[in-house]
This record gives structure tokens, sequence and C-alpha cells, in this order.
């Protein structure tokens, strides 16, 4: 895409990098060659400029063209190049209100207030010249220079009123659904200036209160409060807001537009009159009961009416047992299920719906299929993502991607990263639990900040995984998982005092309401069932099988259960794959798999591409074997009870050098491939090393060190000659930020690496030894860990979303790089990024790439009469019940 826009905008504009994307478009920066300053250019999606036309899109976009206001950004320009519809704007060095209130989650009474004022100045301005935005939102709001600047003004109303009818025939909408007015939430295309003043009442409500004023789990959802829920109260729930600031808001928040200012201007200036009031404070529905609206209120009070007099009559008969019902899961023809195992598919709490990983356009994403839909619907930014978890409300979703942990709301907001780790569980204490890359659980909260440890580091080997949150986070349930042998121990962990009670082996537990825990046997393929009393944290009977040939199964707490049959193999095991530049994968083995030994995952290819050196798991922990490629022998390097990890092939050597902990450290050893002489130490620093790196004359060893759980800036970049030098001295080591995965290019001139100073992964490039004479950047829209082609002309690393990337260079006189390139998407199966793991080796030839994968499934276990891969079930609870009594 973005090469088709440089072409066809040739000599006007050349993109340099993705800013964002949002519901109509997806935004770049670019260069304005004609003027010689930077711009925001948005290019409305193809689906949306299908449906709008270029030639009313770009007739309606005309009257927004002349508006001049101090907190308006103005259009530049707009047009159409090679069937892209485009239009231009200036690009603001600042964040977005969205941004700053992602971070600071309430803003200061005062400052709010100030920007609503200015942006209902902005409205103002324009309503008078017969413009209304229609997608007023905090991601349309950017702060320059503390000034609030409102961003794409008119757009909305030029795509809606270019798409006219088409439109909404299509589903497609404008607006953002937390901040639509009620006559948008009911299609309404002919909207006034009363909208944009509902909109700016709802940002200054969120920027109040840190929530907008109604919310759901799903849009429709939303959307359904703010046309019949009852009016809110910002000094209800913070009582540093105002009287008039309160009543301004409610007036501002009406459901009827006649009800409100009648301009925005008036909303500014009762914002700033302490004496203005509106109402009461407390008012009750009847506000939701007028106009339009009435027949809807009608209707769900009379329901209301009849299930109460329903429940009436049934209040003394006592609930009889719901039947079990289970039903082979039918997919429409695209959206089938394609990920079978524990880290595939999630159910809500409440039951309603389905999160899971699926294939859609090249690209593994996460897609949603609520039960009273039939479709499954894309979540968008989930690029990669695996491990979904619900909230327990139902708004949100957590996953792990590139290496990390994060969470967004499905009905929309940007997605913020928890922490660094894995298989995240969302609890019911609004706390997001996962495990840390070093193997202990941690919590973040669900809408960010600082993350808490909560269980001490286990053994070398072993990490903690949340099976369930219980008392209201206070205990955890717990698996002590140990990946290379796959075995696991369940027990229940007090967060205030550390205590630990075992309970039985197994893995993926969880508590149900009906007093039982339910989890998968050591094999990993049957479901049992146990009656347990969390206060004593007791089971109360032997654990009882329910079902077998389990692939994984997840449990809602009204007893909804969904479960995927037939296995994969090892939940540990992985396969090495060749992937060649258009992201076509072959198996370097199709007959071998490997045991992960966690998520340091670490291989690396000797220098004629003949021999991998890979970091597996084993019964006494991880090992380094070498594998003869493609399907040759393999043999043991090392063999002892230590962490073995990182190993590399020694230049001008047949050796293959590693970190170790068999000294009781994170040292480095080196020994012979073929393993006929014993292991040398041979570095042994003050600091503990995670990764190294080889400069290709074999004089420098380069060590990454560790850093500290939650904290940045603890890993740094050192150099050390060995047998030459007596200390490793600091090579990278920016204060505050991390650098990592160095590599030295192939002339020895530079080394290349990753940094976080942007407050994000990127990679960069430094002359080598002398690192302080110069620096470039080579990533523009995140990177991670980059390596050199053999010939030392390109640089590849991997984008944010594990993608591929290539940047040709030069490093004859001095270094110079190009444009990145994507070469092609990564893939769910693929082994996604981490802190201290490897993603990929680069071929002698630089065709392919080494990669790891989760093996294909085998073929699904069978049901009945015929082969089943998706089961769901409903009241499973009456089974439970049944089966495995209470005592």
């Amino acid at each position: 895409t973005v090469g088709r826009l440089n072409a066809a905008l040739e000599g006007r504009y050349r993109i340099e990098s993705t800013l964002g994307e949002g519901g109509m478009a997806v935004v770049y920066l670019a260069d304005d060659l004609r003027h010689e300053r930077k711009v925001a250019l948005k290019v409305l999606k193809p689906e949306l400029a299908a449906v709008v036309g270029a030639e009313r899109f770009l007739s309606e976009i005309k009257t927004t063209a002349n508006l001049q206001h101090p907190h308006i950004l103005p259009l530049y320009d707009s047009g159409e190049a090679d069937s892209f519809l485009f239009y231009v704007m200036p690009h603001v060095e600042g964040e977005t209100l969205r941004e700053r209130l992602d971070r600071e989650k309430q803003l200061p009474v005062d400052d709010a207030v100030r920007i609503a004022v200015a942006v209902a100045g902005a409205l103002d301005y324009a309503h008078r010249h017969g413009i209304v935005h229609r997608d007023i939102k905090p991601g349309n709001i950017l702060m320059q220079d503390d000034q609030p600047v409102v961003g794409d003004f008119g757009i909305a109303l030029a795509v809606g009123s270019a798409g006219g009818a088409r439109l909404t025939e299509t589903g497609l909408s404008v607006g953002t659904p937390y901040y639509m007015s009620p006559e948008q939430a009911t299609g309404d295309m002919q909207v006034g200036p009363a909208s944009d003043i509902y909109a700016v009442g709802a940002v200054l409500y969120e920027l109040l209160t840190g929530e907008p004023p109604y919310t759901g789990n799903t849009a429709q959802a939303v959307l359904g409060r703010i046309i019949q829920g009852s009016p809110v109260s910002a000094t209800a729930l913070r009582r540093a807001v105002p009287a008039h600031v309160d009543a301004a808001l409610r007036k501002a928040l009406e459901k009827l537009p006649a009800d409100r200012f009648t301009g925005a201007q008036d909303f500014a200036k009762a914002l700033q009159d302490p004496a203005f009031r509106h109402g009461e404070a407390r008012a009750g529905l009847a506000a939701g009961n007028a106009g339009p609206w009435r027949w809807v209120a009608a209707a769900m009070a009379a329901t209301t009416l009849g299930f109460g007099a329903l429940w009436m009559r049934a209040a003394d008969r006592p609930e009889s047992p719901k039947p079990m019902e289970r039903f082979a899961m039918p997919f429409l023809p695209g959206d089938e299920l394609q990920f079978f195992g524990n880290a595939g598919y999630a159910l809500s709490p409440d039951g309603t719906m389905l999160v899971y990983r699926h294939v859609m356009d090249g690209r593994q994403v996460l897609v949603v299929r609520r039960w009273d839909e039939l479709a499954a619907t894309p979540i968008r930014d989930t690029n990669g993502a695996t491990n979904p978890a619900v909230s327990r409300d139902g708004l949100e979703v957590a996953f792990m991607q590139g290496g990390d942990v994060r969470a967004l709301a499905f009905a929309g907001g940007p997605v913020r990263t928890l922490g660094t780790g894995f298989a995240p569980q969302w609890g019911p204490d609004g706390y997001v639990y996962f495990v840390a890359t070093t193997g202990e659980t941690v919590r973040a909260s669900g809408a960010g900040g600082a993350v808490d440890t909560l269980t001490a580091r286990p053994e070398s080997g072993h990490f903690n995984a949340v099976g369930d949150v219980l008392d209201g986070g206070r205990r955890l349930l717990l698996v002590d998982f140990v990946p290379s042998s796959g075995e696991g121990e369940i027990f229940v962990y007090d967060v205030d005092s550390g205590e630990r009670t075992d309970l039985v082996p197994g893995l993926a537990p969880r508590y149900l309401p009906s007093g039982h825990l339910v989890f998968v046997d050591v094999d990993g393929t049957t479901m049992m069932a146990a009656p347990f009393d969390p206060k004593s944290a007791q089971l109360l009977a032997p654990a009882v099988p329910m079902m077998d040939g389990l692939a994984a199964f997840s449990l809602a707490d009204d007893g909804k259960l969904f479960y995927t049959l037939g296995s994969s193999g090892p939940v540990n095991a992985l396969q090495m794959i060749w992937v060649d530049r258009k992201g076509e994968a072959t198996p370097v083995d199709p007959n071998w798999t490997f045991l992960s030994a966690g998520v340091d995952h670490a291989w690396s290819l000797s220098p004629d591409g003949s021999r991998l050196a890979l970091r597996e798991g084993t019964a006494n922990g991880p090992d380094i074997f070498i594998k003869q490629l493609d399907a040759g022998p393999r043999s043991r390097l090392t063999d002892d009870d230590a962490d073995e990890r990182w190993p590399v092939w020694r230049p001008g050597t047949d050796e293959v050098t590693y970190v170790s902990t068999r000294g009781g450290g994170l040292d480095v050893w080196t020994r012979r491939a073929d393993a006929t002489a014993p292991a040398e130490l041979l570095v042994d620093p003050q600091q503990a090393i995670v990764t190294i790196a080889w400069s290709p004359d074999g004089e420098w060893l380069i060590l990454r060190t560790t850093g500290l759980r939650g904290e940045e800036g603890g890993r740094d970049i050192l150099a050390i000659r060995p047998g030459v030098d007596s200390v490793a001295i600091p090579l990278i080591a920016e204060p505050g930020y991390d650098e990592m995965y160095p590599e030295i290019s192939p002339d020895g001139r530079f080394i290349a690496y990753e940094s976080t100073e942007t407050d994000r992964w990127e990679v960069y490039v430094r002359p080598f030894p002398d690192v302080t004479s110069a620096k470039w950047q080579v990533s523009v829209n995140g990177g991670r860990q980059p390596r050199w082609s053999p010939r030392g002309d390109e640089l590849f690393f991997q984008g944010p979303d594990d993608e591929m990337m290539r940047v040709a260079v030069r490093t004859d006189a001095t270094f110079q790089g190009g444009t990145p390139e994507k070469l092609f998407d990564g893939q769910g199966d693929w082994v996604s990024g981490d802190i201290s793991g490897n993603l990929y080796a680069v071929a002698p030839d630089a065709q392919r790439f080494l990669m790891a994968r989760s093996p294909p499934a085998a073929p699904a276990a069978s049901e009945g009469s015929g082969p089943v891969r998706a089961v769901l079930v409903n009241n499973f609870m009456e089974e439970l019940k049944a089966r495995v009594p209470i005592p």
C-alpha cells in the first residue's frame, strides 16, 4: 500500500511512516515536497472509499477547507490518487487527548474544563459556518503546546453526506459509540450542532471521571444505554467536580437535542459560570421517556413488568434443574476455528461470546463470535495476538502480542501495553494477572500502570501460570509449570502471606461457583473435576475424569463450556521452519519437533548453514543441542542441571558459545560443537548476562545484561575481548532506557541493536567499536531484533506486529539505510518476540529465515457418530453436580 501511495503521490508527498489507524482512515507521516514540511496524510479505508465515491467526497470536503480557528486543525489538501481518497492536515508534534487520558486516567478539573471550553469555542465557530463535526472524541483532539486542536473537522460530515444511505446499508457508521448523541445512535443522518454539543459533553465527562457517560460490552449495548440510560452525574463519581460544571454536563447530555444548549458557546459559558444550574442532580428516568424514545422505554418497561409478574408467580416454587445441552459448533465459512490449543480461545465470563485466534487475509488476528450473532467480528490491532482473556464486565480483552501483555476495549480506544509476559487472566478486581518472563506471577491494572510482582521467582525451568483468581484477588489458583516436561502442580497462593498450598498435579485449573475445581490432567488430554473448598484450599474428594481427548477448554461463570478435541502433541512442542521472503513456510524436518524451554527461545545457524545450535527443554532443564540440517541427526552439547541459553557459533572455530547458570550466575561458556572436549568458562562478568554476540573476527564478545521486573533502564550492552580484557566495559548503556539484541555487521564496522529511547522499541545502528561517534535510527514505527544479512547489504528486523522488515543498507564509507519495507506478516503459530528470546536466524543466502512454530494439529478426535473439533455445552454445572457431588 505504501509503495502504491508513494508512486501515486510522486512529486507531491512522500510517506515516511504509519502514524496510526482510525475508524475511517489510515494516517501516515509524510513530507510535503512542495512546501518542505511534515504533514499528516490520511487515506480513507478502501471499503469506505468504495461506498462514498471520489467525486462526492471531494466535493463535500471542500466545505471544510476554509475553516480558520486557533483550535481547529486546518485542511491543507485533498484528492484522489490511484483509487485512494486522501486528505492532508498539519502534523502536530504532540499527543492526542486520548493518549493523555490513557496515561493520567482523570484530568485536573480546571484543566479538563479549559480544554472543553476551547473545543466548544471551535465547535461554535464551525456551527456558525454551517459545519457539524459529527465525530468529536478524545482521539480527534490533539494537544499542541498544551492547547487543544480539533482534527478531522468536517471529515465525518463529508463521508456521511457523500455516502448517504449507502453508508448505512453497508453497516459502516460515522462516529464513535461512546460519544454518539442519541440521535446518531438511532441512525439519524441529519444531525445538527446539538449532536456535537452532546459529544464534547461526553468527552468532558470522561476527562473528569475516567470513563464515558455510558459503557457496555458491545457497541450495541453502548448505543442502547445512550438512548435509554439514566442521566449521569460527574459530581456523584468525583466530588471535586463543581455543581455548575455537573449541571452544564447534564444539560449537554440530555436525550433530546432541544433540551441541550442552543449553541456550543452557551455550553462554554455555563462551564465558566458558578451560578449555572440545570434540573436536579438526581434526575429520574423521565427525561429518557420523552420524544421519539418513549416507545423504546415503554417496551422495556412492559418487558420488565412481564418478567416481574412471572417471577412473583414462580417465587414459591423450587428452581428446576436446567438441562445440559451439547452442540457441535458450526462456524460460518471463513469464520472457522483454526487454533485448538490452550492459547487459541476464551469464553467471556458471562458466557455470551467467544474470542478466538483466526487467520484472515493472511494475518492471524483475534475475532469475537457473540452467540446471538452468526458471524465473527475481527478485533482491531490484534495481529499476531495469542492467549485472549475477556474482562469480567465483558468490555475488554487482554492478550499476548510481541512478547507483551496488552489490552483494548471492544468498543474503541487505544491498545494498552500492560507489561512484558504471557498467559494473561483477567481477575474480578480489574487487574490482569500474567506470567513474567522470569517465571513469577505478576499483575497490572487493566487500565495500565505499574506491574506488581506477587510470587517469588520459581526455580530454574519453572513458571507460575494463573488458572483463576479467588477471593477478590487475595488468593490465586496457580500452576507450577515445567515447560521442559509439560508437568504442572496446581496450588493455591495467598498473596498477603505468601503461603502455598499444593492441591493436585494438573494444568489449567478453574474454580466454578458450583463448588468444583475443573482442570486437565498432567497428560493434557483429560478434563478432571473435584469438589473444592476455596476457603480452606482443600479438595473435598478425589478428582473424577469428565471427558477425554481434549485439546483445550474454556469455562464461563454460568457453566457454559467450550472445548476442542484432538491434540497437537505436547503443549510446549515446537517445529523449526524455513520461511522465504514471501512468508511461505516449509518444515526443516517434517519428522522432528523439539520441546520448548519456556519463552527464552534461542537458536543459531552455523556460518555455512549446515548445522543448528538450539536451546531445548529436557527433564533436567534447558540444554543446548546440535542439529544437522535439514533432516540430519541431532546431538547433545550440554547435559547438566544448569539452565543453558542463547547459543551462538564462535567465529573461526567449531565451537558454540552460550550462557549458563552452571557456575551459580549467568556466565558465558564455550564448547566444541561435537562435544569432544569439556566446556570452558569464557567470561565470568560481574553482571548477569542474558544474550551474547560475537564480532565477525572473533575478537569482541558483546553482552546484554538482565534488567529488573517492571523497571526500565537495566538492560545494557557491554563488550569484552576474551583473553585480553579482565572486565566488560559498557558499550551502549543510556540511563533510563533499555538496549538489547546487539549484532555486529559482517565487516565489523557497525553494531545494530534495539532501544526504548523513544518509549517504544526501535532499531538503531552505531559505528563499532567507537559507538559514540554517530547513531542512525533504522526503524520508523517500532522494531525488534535486528539481524544483518551475511553480505552486509541488508538489515532485517521485526515490526510491532511481528511482520518481517528489511532495509537496504550501505556500509562502505559510512552507514546509509533506506526506507523499511515489509517482506511478510507474522503468523499466530510462529514464535513471537520476548524480552530475552530469539525470533529468527538469517540463512547464508539471505533468502530464507529460520523460525519456529507450533506444529500443525493432529487429526481431530471424534465424539458420537462423526468427527467433532469444537463443542459448546450449556449448563455444564448440572453434569458436574450429578457426577461430582459436593460432600
